[in-house]
């Protein structure tokens, strides 16, 4: 099924949200005549969303990011129904359930049972749904022996797996998460990973997550919005995103920055031009190497380094990455590479590159993003070999598998 062809499950459409901040308080009816008479309010407004639009399809895992500030919680609150947006709409199809808060509505005095029924009531669940959830709950949570005894007597950590397994393992159609990647004891985040990697592949389940882990968006993410001051200013591509994100990070620690909003994403008045050109056939039977140049356009002072990736799109992962190559020549520039296909079978591959500077005060070797290539500016191919398996990355010609012994009893 195509993108297109998939049901709109939330639709934001130029939502705008403020908040009244008090910043005069009349001390009696005598100061607030007083101080209407001078036009003074006692308060002014924060206007924390400002026209976000996007929409999020049947099985999207998708990613919201931005800097503390920029509205990402309003925006998941707006969307949770907790708050309503004083312009623009929010249209959700299918049963919602949000975890924004680990614990919110859990009570203590009851114990790990009633805590689950009260939570998923919450949720909008009735009894005999929760019943049908109740030991899938358990079994994520790992609590069977605890779930009669009171919640104060939990370890914090309980409480966490607890309060998550109710939100991941709830039958709703929509799962919004806010910040809980990182939740529970190094196994049960990996119980998570796998339960994350599980959704993936379910055609029926959305996702919306908000998260500072870029790594988390790359991983998880199908689509992504960054905001900033409550605009969405990248959207599409995680990828492009994510990076976008950490070079918003870059300038906020930097001085006297030359703003780039005129610039195609991850270019900037440093780096105007920044892309991969294909020199090889893009369909390839992988004999041979895969030629492409870099094209660059660096403004800059001081050294500044080049560097590639190359990921599998099919199966996932980063199978090489060229490490920052020093170059000699700042202006406008084409740099020819030649990687060797030999060792990969059939699969398509995207090459992704950047652009960095020194850390300043950092230690050698150590380096920062100041460009990146887009989507669009990346270079796609694929290998297509007779007799190449297509399941895994490696080739079977390159890597000799040997038997060395049998144990018997």
């Amino acid at each position: 099924m195509t993108t297109e062809e998939r049901k709109v499950v939330l639709k934001v459409d130029n939502v705008e949200k403020s908040f009244r901040l008090p910043t005069e308080q009349a001390s009696g009816v005598k100061q607030l005549l007083i101080n209407w008479t001078k036009g003074i309010k006692g308060y002014r407004e924060q206007q924390v969303l400002r026209g976000v639009s996007f929409e999020v399809r049947q099985g999207d895992f998708f990613g919201i990011v931005g800097r503390n500030g920029s509205g990402k919680s309003t925006l998941l609150k707006l969307i949770s129904q907790i708050y309503i947006p004083e312009r623009g709409s929010i249209t959700v199809n299918g049963k919602l359930v949000p975890f924004i808060e680990l614990g919110v509505g859990f009570n203590p005095e009851l114990t790990g049972r009633e805590n689950v029924y009260l939570n998923g009531a919450l949720l909008g669940f009735s009894r005999d749904e929760i019943d049908a959830m109740y030991d899938d709950i358990v079994d994520f949570a790992e609590l069977h022996d605890f779930m009669d005894q009171k919640l104060k007597n939990y370890s914090s950590g309980m409480q966490v797996r607890l309060a998550f397994s109710v939100a991941i393992k709830a039958q709703g159609d929509i799962l919004v998460l806010d910040e809980v990647l990182a939740v529970g004891d190094e196994a049960f985040q990996r119980k998570c990973d796998s339960f994350f990697a599980s959704v993936k592949k379910d055609p029926t389940k959305t996702v919306i997550l908000v998260t500072h882990s870029m790594d988390a968006v790359k991983k998880y993410c199908n689509k992504a919005i960054l905001i900033k001051d409550g605009k969405i200013i990248a959207s599409g591509d995680k990828d492009d995103v994510a990076d976008r994100y950490t070079l918003e990070n870059l300038k906020s620690e930097s001085s006297g920055q030359t703003r780039d909003d005129v610039f195609e994403t991850g270019l900037s008045a440093v780096v105007p031009t920044l892309k991969i050109n294909p020199i090889s056939g893009v369909v390839t039977d992988g004999a041979d190497p895969f030629i492409f140049e870099i094209e660059y356009d660096y403004r800059g002072t001081g050294d500044f380094y080049l560097a590639f990736s190359l990921s599998d799109v099919k199966r996932g992962g980063i199978p090489f990455d060229s490490s920052p190559i020093k170059m000699e020549q700042a202006g406008h520039h084409r740099v020819r590479f030649s990687l060797p296909l030999g060792i990969f079978n059939n699969g398509e591959y995207k090459i992704f590159a950047t652009l960095r500077n020194d850390v300043p005060g950092g230690e050698e070797g150590q380096t920062d993003m100041i460009a990146f290539t887009n989507e669009a500016r990346c270079c796609f191919f694929a290998i297509r070999g007779a007799g190449v398996d297509d399941y895994a990355l490696l080739s079977h010609d390159v890597v000799n598998l040997a038997m060395i012994g049998v144990d018997c009893e």
